[in-house]
């Protein structure tokens, strides 16, 4: 027979995880909660960053040196929203690229060195 849930609030032990990119740290301890759970606390979050600024990207302008300004305003949180790779990651991206196209290189030469004997042979 299976057990029927118990109607009284019973203690379980929750174990609460976050993911980093760091090492791994000890585990939060557990703590005993209540099944019976709330409404999970709403995160404020911040008005300034989220409210729309007057000058921003979307407004539309009749005069050209705004919109170029908006432009280049708008370039400018993009690129400080990128994760530039380093050193390291960007020379041996630009290896892995060389190395790929030298491979491909030769392999497009011996195609062309294979169909050229091909044609000498059936024109003769």
């Amino acid at each position: 027979m299976a057990k029927k849930p118990s109607t009284t609030s019973e203690k379980t032990n929750i174990r609460r995880i976050t993911a980093t990119d760091d090492a791994p740290k000890k585990a939060v301890k557990s703590s005993p909660v209540a099944t019976k759970t709330t409404k999970p606390a709403v995160k404020k979050t911040n008005k300034k960053k989220l409210a729309p600024v007057a000058r921003d990207i979307n407004v539309a302008t009749k005069n050209p040196f705004v919109a170029l300004g908006n432009y280049f305003r708008g370039a400018w949180r993009e690129l400080k929203q990128v994760r530039w790779p380093t050193r390291g990651a960007t020379w041996s991206m630009t290896l892995a690229v060389l190395l790929f196209s030298a491979v491909f290189v030769v392999f497009i030469l011996l195609l062309d060195m294979g169909f050229t004997k091909l044609f000498e042979l059936m024109l003769g």
